[in-house]
């Protein structure tokens, strides 16, 4: 079973949203056992949907189309669907009242335009919105089935759990895909691929080994499909233990979760907490720590200290440290850490200050230093970076640095 993703937006394209949509559905599918075969944006042009439509056809049995479902002149996918498939709109009277009840409980009134979102191509499978305006429509054309969806993310997804893919379910005997992933930290892609060469090559066929690199850490995720759900899992958890036996000081979880996550259950296990003191990050850090539910078991908080002033007032920064060594220096970082670990009481603290860019760099310190210490009752550690010359790389690879050596330091108290 192959499925296509269509979405449509001049919005898209010209880079106002990010589509994540099409991310989020193709998870969904290849859980489901649906492989996408491609991801298509399109603008909002007849021709240009027409076109991809009739692409699609030819690689996918599936076609799921998000967006141009609005009220508004610029969104035509349902006209255009309207044409395609040679089905004139009529009003469809439960979805007026789907409508209408949604006016109702918002206490607005509803004009001629809003009541145009009950108009569907006659011929098609109304699936009911209930977060929104804008009917789903499901046709089935010449063995292909193609499914249109509204682009706002949350109306598209309760509508693809509740109601698209139960019936992809019921209609197909999908295969069970199992996948397994295993998070590295402090050790290259090639250097990975190295250590388990001779592992990778004794896969059977029906077992693939992607490489996932990212900042500071590789995903492996081995992969494998096909009718017998626990044979799959077996052999597959067989070659993870293997391999995860092999790289064992790089392993940093044996499932599919961010660095920070990981960091959060290691921690929350030992019943450690953690604070931050950043500077060149600006929040960062805490922001990818304090997105994850439960969090609070562990992050007790952090200071952003850009300024001499903050780090010297809040961090507790000798003033003759920052005027002798700079802001980016080990022994600045390293006394930013020991304030946080002081004034936050907590088990580890970690700071990080540096110079983002794109300007600010010396010849001694260019742009893309960045120091950053790692604090806890036993001591301070610090270490140096040297990234590149964009801003917003730069703060992603020092936060991810800066995790990485929490990490790092959390399982060496933890041998000890």
């Amino acid at each position: 079973m192959l499925a296509e993703i269509i979405t449509i937006g001049d919005e898209i394209l010209i880079g106002q949203i990010v589509d994540t949509n099409s991310a989020w559905m193709a998870k969904q599918l290849n859980l489901c056992g649906i492989k996408v075969k491609q991801i298509t944006s399109v603008s909002d042009d007849a021709e240009h949907i027409v076109e991809a439509l009739n692409a699609a056809r030819k690689r996918a049995n599936v076609i799921l189309i998000t967006g141009g479902l609005g009220p508004t002149k610029d969104d035509i996918t349902k006209i255009t669907l309207s044409r395609y498939f040679n089905m004139p709109l009529k009003r469809d009277e439960e979805t007026l009242k789907t409508v209408e009840g949604i006016f109702a409980r918002l206490n607005r009134p509803m004009i001629e335009l809003n009541r145009k979102q009950a108009d569907v191509p006659e011929g098609c499978t109304v699936i009911q919105n209930k977060n929104g305006t804008a009917p789903c429509m499901w046709f089935e054309d010449q063995g292909a089935i193609f499914v249109s969806m509204p682009g706002v993310p949350f109306e598209m997804m309760y509508l693809m759990e509740e109601e698209i893919l139960p019936r992809l379910k019921e209609r197909f005997q999908l295969p069970f895909i199992y996948h397994k992933t295993i998070l590295t930290a402090n050790i290259g892609e090639s250097f990975l691929a190295t250590l388990i060469e001779d592992l990778e090559n004794s896969l059977p066929e029906s077992i693939k080994l992607a490489y996932l690199p990212n900042l500071g850490q590789v995903r492996l995720r081995l992969s494998a499909s096909g009718s017998d759900e626990q044979q799959l899992k077996t052999e597959v958890d067989h070659y993870a233990t293997l391999l995860m036996e092999r790289i064992s000081q790089y392993v940093v979880a044996d499932e599919d979760i961010t660095l920070e996550k990981a960091l959060l259950n290691l921690m929350e296990s030992r019943q450690l907490t953690l604070s931050t003191a950043e500077s060149c990050t600006g929040g960062y850090i805490a922001h990818l720590i304090t997105q994850h539910p439960g969090s609070s078991k562990v992050y007790e908080g952090g200071a952003v200290t850009y300024s001499y002033a903050l780090k010297e007032a809040v961090l507790g920064v000798k003033p003759e440290t920052l005027q002798n060594f700079g802001a980016v220096s080990e022994e600045t970082v390293k006394e930013m850490a020991l304030g946080a670990l002081a004034r936050f009481k907590t088990d580890f603290a970690v700071a990080v200050s540096g110079i983002a860019g794109p300007d600010g760099g010396t010849p001694e310190k260019p742009v893309g230093t960045v120091w950053i210490a790692v604090a806890s009752a036993s001591g301070v550690t610090a270490k140096v970076f040297l990234f590149g010359n964009r801003r917003v790389q730069n703060i992603s690879r020092s936060a991810a640095a800066a995790l990485n050596m929490v990490l790092a330091q959390v399982k060496l108290a933890e041998a000890k």
